[in-house]
């Protein structure tokens, strides 16, 4: 049913901005997608957990790059780059959250690591942006930019597998585009994430923000941490275990592989005292372990979603209306992209569903195969920032609130849903028109 999609989504985000949890909020949306589709409760649970087996692999790397961050910040290390930055970017709001962007872009292109690095950065920082006054949506919206911006525009890294991803799709459906024509194409609607990037750092976000209260159910992550300053073998060490860690990613592509041989290295070096082994794992699995599950439980509310074909459904029932105005049906095809990516979490996962019935629709309304690469890249990416499953937000949230005075649906979706899919929407539009 075509319309289960639009109302699961819409069941998922009045729930989460009403503040209920996202995991419930997502468990919801997913059976209310199965019921929809004239599946009984069981037949929709049934369908929900089967599906989540597809984020199995990228759950126990997340709880595994957390008790490895948990590693890497009992060494001492981070203290030392929290005086760095103390000294260097002291009362200067706007260029710290520029530094925060550009490592988060370094994360998809150059030193391929995705989110990996948010949990080792970001929480030793806290202490220095509440002393800033820094309003921490600035910097979820800094991060949620360099983990998405690059591999919208640049085919290096995640951005490779991004344009390669529609590229081969298009292929699929009949069209032959090289990928630095499809980067090229991409180029128009990233440029709207820089604008919006701008306008959180320059207008929204500009204004010193009070740190928020910690809950009192939420304590305050012990600094077990040595706060000398001096470079001492340890951090060499810590060092040498981190870049064995992203060799390894490099490499292999296997995260789960690269934080287990971290943490390894961290107890062989003796850095982290075997008897801290219970420690470690657990601070680590309190600090991913929500982020695993939720994105355990969108794999099993996208599976609801393909299963049933509402997807597919969404996208056949749009174009019966599209008629022959590529203005209308361009902003159609990426308002269904903004509604299914929201849905399912993952713009790369959207993308060979979307380019299947994107494709034939666009050659019959006479786009240019630019256009079209244009129109289902930025479909395929838009939702990804703001959608409560994405791990565009769960990674931000993951550090920013490490102390819980960062609420992942007002502080990290909302920001960064306004400042990016509007403007990625808009100028993804302009490009399909232009192109």
């Amino acid at each position: 049913m075509a319309w289960a999609v639009v109302v699961s989504v819409l069941v998922m985000t009045v729930l989460s901005l009403l503040r209920v949890n996202v995991i419930v909020a997502i468990i919801a949306a997913g059976l209310t997608a199965g019921l929809m589709n004239g599946e009984n409760l069981t037949d929709a649970l049934t369908l929900l957990v089967d599906g989540m087996g597809a984020q199995a692999n990228v759950a126990l790397s997340y709880i595994l790059l957390g008790a490895f961050a948990v590693a890497i910040s009992y060494s001492g290390i981070t203290s030392i780059l929290v005086g760095f930055l103390l000294r260097v970017l002291k009362d200067k709001r706007t260029m710290i959250v520029f530094v925060i962007a550009f490592v988060a872009s370094l994360s998809q292109n150059v030193i391929p690591v995705h989110i990996a690095f948010i949990p080792i950065l970001i929480p030793p920082l806290l202490k220095l942006f509440d002393e800033m006054k820094l309003d921490r949506r600035a910097v979820a919206a800094a991060l949620t930019f360099g983990l998405k911006a690059p591999y919208v525009m640049i085919p290096v890294g995640f951005g490779y597998i991004f344009h390669d991803t529609i590229k081969t799709s298009m292929e699929t459906n009949g069209i032959d585009l090289g990928i630095g024509t499809i980067a090229a194409s991409l180029i128009l609607p990233g440029s709207g994430m820089i604008v919006g990037l701008f306008i959180a750092i320059f207008i929204t976000y500009r204004k010193p923000r009070d740190p928020s209260v910690v809950p009192e159910d939420k304590e305050t992550p012990d600094e077990e941490v040595v706060l000398d300053s001096r470079f001492q073998m340890k951090h060499l060490l810590t060092l040498v275990a981190m870049l064995v860690t992203l060799v390894i990613q490099a490499v292999w592509s296997n995260l789960i592989l690269a934080a287990l041989a971290g943490i390894i290295l961290m107890f062989i070096f003796r850095v982290v005292p075997f008897n801290k082994g219970d420690k470690v794992i657990n601070d680590g699995i309190g600090m991913m372990g929500f982020i695993a599950f939720v994105m355990l439980v969108a794999a099993g509310y996208a599976n609801v979603l393909t299963e049933t074909e509402s997807v597919s459904a969404l996208v056949e029932l749009s174009s019966d209306y599209l008629g022959d105005n590529q203005a209308f049906i361009a902003f159609i095809l990426l308002s269904v992209g903004l509604v299914v990516t929201m849905g399912i979490g993952s713009s790369f996962a959207t993308i060979p569903i979307l380019a299947a019935l994107f494709v034939p629709i666009c050659a019959a309304a006479g786009f240019s195969p630019m256009a079209t690469a244009a129109l289902i890249g930025t479909a395929g990416a838009l939702g990804d920032a703001g959608s409560p499953a994405s791990d565009s937000t769960l990674g931000p949230t993951s550090g920013l609130n490490a102390d819980g005075r960062h609420n992942h649906i007002w502080d990290t979706c909302v920001p960064t849903f306004l400042h990016y899919n509007i403007p990625l929407f808009i100028f993804g539009w302009a490009a399909s028109l232009f192109l």
